[in-house]
């Protein structure tokens, strides 16, 4: 069974390739995602990698939550499932009281 870790406070500089090659050492991988910003296509500073067994997300969580990867302090833990997002609720027209009383007269 797969496990999505998220992985934190990554270097702008990382790449997936070193990620595969980081967590590969405490289990098999199965996809690595570094997430980018829509507009610049930079790097965000996070990304998400899923271990293809639950003793090798638990052994890389255990070697790599808080450990120093390339100048930073890496944050790793089991991935949370993507809350649904609020809606924003649009744009309050002018319809109210003063527009009624104007359609009134």
């Amino acid at each position: 069974m797969n496990t999505k870790l998220y992985v934190g406070n990554l270097s702008y500089d990382t790449t997936e390739n070193d990620l595969q090659d980081l967590f590969s050492k405490h289990g098999p991988v199965s996809e690595v995602a570094i997430i980018q910003d829509r507009a610049t296509g930079r790097a965000r500073g996070f990304g998400f990698v899923t271990m293809a067994t639950p003793e090798g997300a638990q052994a890389a969580i255990q070697a790599l939550n808080g450990q120093e990867y390339q100048g930073r302090a890496l944050t790793v833990n089991e991935a949370r499932p993507p809350q649904e997002r609020q809606g924003g609720g649009g744009g309050g027209g002018r319809g109210g009281p003063h527009r009624e009383r104007r359609d009134r007269y």
